[in-house]
């Protein structure tokens, strides 16, 4: 039988309840890399159109990210750069942002974040849209990285045919990555929880 605290508001609670909710915080937190590995596969069979599916897409991005000896953060930055497309169907780029923002450098969070404008040089002008969106970010210090991420990266990976590595290849690296959150207003609280 799972133990709960009894709280109806928050401010009732106690120190006691909240060390309740932390032993079970922890142990949920430990289950963060296989909860974003099924959310990933729901991309599985998701084609919209493209040549290969969007799961295929992922991993192809992340598998020439690792091929060309990027650090795993990248990797991961590459593989999960789409998550968001089942629920963020019209800002997919903030959800895989919002996703790995814990766990991720400044510069991988905006690489992220923007890589869907930076990917749109590749075809806006198809659909009626400014190919060169990306040029009001011209000065940042990460347009570079962020042209580069899908330059090599994002926009050569639709191909039916190109070397892609299987989910199992990313998921040690990935269960490092959301081991331990940097960015994060908890945590204080997480050290607490640890060391207990």
């Amino acid at each position: 039988m799972q133990h709960r605290a009894h709280f109806v508001r928050m401010e009732d609670s106690t120190q006691e309840d909240w060390q309740l909710i932390g032993g079970e915080f922890r142990r949920f937190a430990q289950g963060l890399p296989d909860r974003v590995i099924q959310h990933l596969r729901l991309l599985e069979g998701d084609y919209g159109g493209f040549p290969i599916d969007r799961f295929t897409h992922s991993l192809q991005t992340a598998t020439r990210a690792l091929r060309d000896g990027r650090d795993d953060e990248y990797v991961c930055c590459a593989l999960l750069h789409d998550i968001g497309d089942t629920l963020g169907s019209f800002n997919h780029p903030d959800i895989a942002a919002a996703i790995l923002k814990p766990f991720i450098s400044e510069e991988n969070l905006w690489m992220v974040q923007h890589h869907g404008i930076f990917q749109g040089y590749y075809f806006f002008h198809h659909i009626g849209m400014d190919r060169d969106m990306r040029e009001q970010f011209r000065a940042h210090p990460h347009f570079e990285r962020t042209a580069e991420f899908c330059a090599l990266y994002d926009n050569p990976s639709f191909d039916a045919h190109a070397e892609t590595f299987p989910l199992v290849e990313f998921e040690p690296m990935l269960t490092k990555l959301f081991s331990q959150p940097r960015n994060t207003i908890y945590k204080a609280a997480i050290s607490s929880i640890n060391d207990k």
